[in-house]
């Protein structure tokens, strides 16, 4: 057994989840995500960019953070300071600020360089660049001003986040499309047990409502991104027969990690435990993923083995759950190959919260683990909303009747990406 391996089984002392915050549509705090998640209420509404109405795209609804008020959400900043940032970047430092405060701690509690951020972003700041290279040169209030490479960069919210709070550590940004949430929880439990640091605030950022993205996915043809325009609130409907597709979310979101000792001297409240991750390129195909399901299937084995626990133990599945057809019936196959035993009434519940907050590319994963690490703590599932009638590959159950008390202790996360990305993580009640 190679050292790496040996040290990812090592559970003397395990990574746990003390600190959630949250810039999301609709949703100021942990405390609102989890009503909006645990009753399925979704926050996608009506598309109100005039731009896309403009281009004649056929999208209508999105989840949209809407105003954002940075003297209420940062009180601490300096107005001129806030002047200076966009959105994703005061969004981000909201976040990172929420998470620790969450979870009890208070600035300068932790050793600045004990303390890193990890983000994701799949596209970075895509509204600040096409209204830069749409504007008239004579015109964009952006030329020669220093900001300008605040605004332009991708990882300048976790950069300025850091600042914002102390963190001196490792502070850097990934992306890797749908996966990079995963992955930068990867790579905080990388950090965390090696003992590079003793908090690390993983987190995600994505602001995707712009045409350029919506062409992108609509150049994939039906049933990718929704066309839905009579009731948004259901444009995202996972697993079922009539699915159309998934609706653009955007907003920021950030857990603070740390190690289950150091939580424990100091009375803090845990939400979960993070068991493990596993990250595999198939190194097959661009765009698509494995459909037969065991590629799926053999990475959440691992991550499980890695942990000690068994597929039979599963309690629920929280899926990416995109409402595309290839995703869904790819986990539903992946989730039968793992318990083939098992008959469909038999496997363990598995849902999608893309009905709530849309679809968040490079912030998902984190939206995903957010969720999950909830359901465990208050032992209740969260239902997948707008699922009425299953698409016949994908009929067992879903969670549909709302809302599900109930105990169990082992759940899995599940993000795939273009690129032929599979992620899982495993997480543990506390």
């Amino acid at each position: 057994m190679d050292s790496s391996r040996a040290h990812s089984m090592d559970r003397s002392d395990p990574i746990v989840l003390t600190g959630i915050g949250c810039v999301l549509p609709g949703t100021s705090d942990v405390h609102a995500f989890w009503n909006h998640i645990s009753t399925g209420t979704s926050q996608v509404t009506r598309l109100e960019k005039s731009a896309f109405a403009a281009a004649g795209l056929p999208v209508h609804a999105a989840a949209q953070l809407g105003d954002f008020d940075p003297a209420t959400r940062l009180p601490h900043l300096l107005p001129a300071h806030a002047a200076k940032y966009d959105r994703s970047i005061l969004a981000t430092m909201a976040a990172v600020s929420d998470a620790l405060e969450d979870a009890g701690i208070a600035r300068g509690q932790i050793p600045q360089d004990r303390m890193s951020i990890v983000q994701s972003s799949s596209r970075g700041p895509l509204s600040w660049w096409r209204e830069t290279i749409t504007a008239d040169p004579e015109q964009n209030p952006y030329e020669g001003k220093a900001t300008a490479m605040f605004r332009g960069l991708p990882g300048c919210p976790a950069t300025l986040a850091a600042i914002d709070v102390g963190a001196g550590g490792l502070v850097t940004t990934l992306s890797s499309a749908c996966v990079g949430g995963h992955h930068a929880i990867g790579l905080a439990l990388r950090e965390l047990r090696s003992g590079s640091a003793d908090v690390v605030l993983a987190g995600g950022h994505e602001f995707p409502i712009v045409p350029e993205v919506a062409r992108c996915y609509l150049g994939l043809g039906d049933g990718v991104l929704s066309p839905e325009r009579e009731d948004p609130a259901s444009a995202v409907r996972p697993y079922d027969r009539d699915r159309r597709g998934f609706a653009l979310g955007e907003g920021a979101m950030t857990l603070c990690l740390e190690r289950e000792s150091s939580a424990r001297a100091r009375g803090a409240r845990i939400y979960s435990r993070i068991l493990g991750h596993r990250a595999l390129n198939e190194a097959h195909h661009a765009t698509s993923m494995d459909l037969v399901g065991d590629v799926t299937a053999s990475v959440v084995a691992g991550v499980l083995d890695d942990a000690g626990r068994k597929p039979e133990e599963i309690g629920y599945v929280c899926g990416h759950g995109t409402a595309t057809r290839y995703n869904d019936i790819a986990e539903s196959r992946a989730l039968r190959r793992l318990l083939p035993r098992h008959d469909d009434a038999d496997l363990p519940p598995h849902g999608s919260n893309k009905p709530i907050y849309g679809h968040t590319f490079g912030m998902a994963g984190i939206i995903n683990v957010a969720a999950t690490s909830l359901m465990l703590h208050h032992q209740r599932l969260a239902p997948t909303a707008n699922h009425r009638t299953p698409d016949p590959e994908c009929d067992y159950d879903h969670v549909a009747e709302g809302p599900r008390d109930t105990a169990f202790d082992l759940a899995v996360s599940l993000s795939f990406a273009f690129g032929s990305q599979t992620s899982v993580i495993a997480l543990e009640h506390a």
